[in-house]
C-alpha cells in the first residue's frame, strides 16, 4: 500500500509518503509572508500553497524513492481550515488522483490529528480520551475507533493556541507568539502572576477571559512602570503558560475520571509546547495515566498525520469521488 497524503488547511503545505505502516517522506514548506501581518493572511496563504504544492509533493516522492505510477491512492485534508488553502490542495490531489486513474481519500484534518499517534510506537489503545489543542481548535474528544469519535468538550471562544498567540502579542512577541511565550516561560516563575483559570460546565473551556484579564493587568502595571513587561518578561510567559495549562488539565483531569479512560493523548501544534508536555506527564505520574504525544514534527500541521488516517480509509475502502469538495467547517463527527 503506497499512499501520497497532502496538508494543506492553513499556511503550512505539506506532502507524505506512507508505505504500508513507514512514512517515507514528510515533506513540509512554511510561510514567512505573514509575519509581518502578526497572523496568517487567508489569500497570501492560498497563493503561497500554489507555489510550493508541486515542488513539494516533487520532493516528497523522491525522497520516497517512489514514481506517482507506484502510487495506490492519494489523499488530502477537505477541511476544516482556510477555504482557499484547502482548495489549492484539494484540487491538486483530485487532478493527480483523476490523471493516474487512482482511488482519492479525503481527510478531517481534526481526525488527522488525533491519529497522528499511530505513525509511530508506542500507540494507544481504543479506546482513549485526546485532547485537542491548536490554533483553531481546543476539544476532548473519546476516541473508540479511527472512525468513531465522540467530541465531549471544546472551547466556547478563544481556542488554547488562539489564546497563546493573543497574549504574547500583547507582551509584544513576534509572530507567532506562542513558541517564544514558551521558550520565555521555561526562564520564569509561573506562580509570580497569579492569572484568572477559566470555568466552564461539563468539560468545556474558555480563554477569552485569560486575554482580557492580561490586557488590563499590562496597561494597570504599565501606567506605573513602563518598563514592567520588559522587567518582568519571563515572568509574565510563565504566568500565562501556566494558567492555559492549568484550565487544560483541569478539565482533562474531570473527563478521564468521568470517562474511567487512563489513556490519554494530546494532539494539535499547541501539544508541541514543552509546559503542556511536561505537565501533562507530571499529571499522568498522579493520576496513573498512560499517556502518548507525537512526535514534534507529527504536532504541527503535516501531511504524515493525513497519510496515516489516510492508511484506515483505505483499508476500509472508503473513498471519496470527484464531486467531493473542501470544507472549512467539517466536523469531527
Amino acid at each position: 500500500m503506497i499512499l501520497l497524503a497532502i496538508e494543506s488547511s492553513c499556511d503550512d503545505t505539506s506532502a507524505a509518503v506512507l508505505v504500508d505502516d513507514e512514512i517515507r517522506a514528510n515533506v513540509v514548506a512554511t510561510q514567512q509572508v505573514h509575519e509581518q501581518y502578526g497572523g496568517v493572511v487567508p489569500e497570501l496563504a492560498s497563493r503561497a500553497h500554489q507555489q510550493h504544492v508541486v515542488p513539494v509533493v516533487e520532493a516528497a516522492l523522491k525522497q520516497a524513492g517512489i514514481s506517482k505510477h507506484d502510487l495506490d491512492a492519494v489523499a488530502f485534508t477537505q477541511g476544516p481550515g482556510l477555504l482557499g488553502s484547502l482548495l489549492v490542495g484539494g484540487m491538486f490531489a483530485k487532478t493527480l488522483a483523476l490523471a493516474l486513474g487512482k482511488p482519492l481519500i479525503a481527510v478531517n484534518h481534526m481526525r488527522a490529528h488525533i491519529l497522528a499517534h499511530f505513525i509511530e510506537e508506542p500507540r494507544p489503545q481504543f479506546p482513549f480520551l485526546c485532547l485537542t489543542v491548536s490554533g483553531g481548535h481546543t476539544q476532548l474528544v473519546v476516541v473508540r475507533s479511527a472512525f468513531e469519535m465522540h467530541i465531549i468538550g471544546q472551547t466556547t471562544d478563544d481556542a488554547a493556541g488562539e489564546a497563546f498567540d493573543k497574549t504574547a502579542k500583547l507582551l509584544g512577541l513576534p509572530y507567532p507568539g506562542g513558541p517564544h511565550l514558551d521558550k520565555l516561560a521555561r526562564q520564569g516563575n509561573p506562580t509570580r502572576f497569579p492569572l484568572p483559570v477559566g470555568t466552564m460546565p461539563g468539560y468545556d473551556f474558555s480563554f477569552s477571559g485569560l486575554k482580557t484579564a492580561v490586557l488590563y493587568f499590562i496597561k494597570k502595571e504599565t501606567a506605573k512602570n513602563p518598563d514592567f513587561v520588559a522587567e518582568n518578561l519571563a515572568d509574565l510567559c510563565a504566568s500565562i503558560q501556566h494558567t492555559i495549562i492549568q484550565t487544560l488539565l483541569r478539565q482533562l483531569r474531570r473527563a478521564a475520571a468521568d470517562q474511567n479512560l487512563t489513556q490519554v493523548a494530546l494532539a494539535g501544534g499547541v501539544a508541541a509546547n514543552s509546559g503542556l508536555r511536561q505537565a501533562l506527564q507530571d499529571e499522568a505520574v498522579a493520576q496513573g495515566w498512560q499517556v502518548f504525544i507525537p512526535a514534534f514534527q507529527y504536532c504541527t500541521d503535516n501531511a504524515a498525520m493525513v497519510a496515516i488516517t489516510a492508511k484506515f480509509h483505505y483499508e476500509a475502502h472508503d473513498f471519496a469521488n470527484q464531486l467531493v469538495s473542501s470544507d472549512p467547517r467539517l466536523k469531527l463527527a
